[in-house]
């Protein structure tokens, strides 16, 4: 019986490590995109905004490197592809294609804590709430910067 257990919890955490590299290859789209956006964001109304997005490129960095430690940790390997990066020549659409990645990688963080901690991986867990705190406040700037309310996320 206990056999059957640990046989379930090992899938789950193959599962688990598969999801995360999945946020992994998130993480590095945002890398690029606020790299890219910060350099070629154009115009008056968009300048203090294009320097403000290298500070979020930093921190989705700080973020792939605690999410390829958790995978590393569940005896995973670290993804080392990005998922594809949208650009456009408008302003608005790039920070708009940001808003919906960080949107939906807050959806993403919420659902993983809860995996977390029913594998009982609360360290990991925490971890993965302190990367929500800085993924809200990424997307309450986005929201900020085009003048509207904060999207609502869904889960999933």
């Amino acid at each position: 019986m206990a056999d059957d257990s640990s046989r379930s919890a090992s899938v789950f955490r193959r599962d688990l490590i598969d999801l995360l590299n999945k946020d992994l290859s998130r993480e590095y789209q945002a890398i690029i995109s606020y790299v890219v956006y910060s350099q070629v964001l154009k115009g008056a109304a968009y300048m203090n905004i294009a320097a403000e997005l290298e500070k979020p490129a930093l921190e989705e960095l700080n973020h792939a490197l605690i999410i390829a430690k958790q995978i590393d940790y569940l005896g995973g390997m670290p993804a080392v592809t990005s998922l594809p990066v949208r650009t456009s020549e408008k302003a608005e659409a790039m920070l708009r294609y940001d808003l919906e990645q960080e949107t939906e990688t807050i959806a993403n963080y919420r659902q993983r804590v809860r995996q977390c901690e029913s594998l009982a991986e609360y360290a990991m867990a925490e971890a993965i709430r302190q990367i929500l705190v800085n993924e809200q406040e990424h997307q309450i700037d986005l929201a900020t910067a085009l003048g509207e309310d904060v999207p609502e996320v869904r889960s999933k």
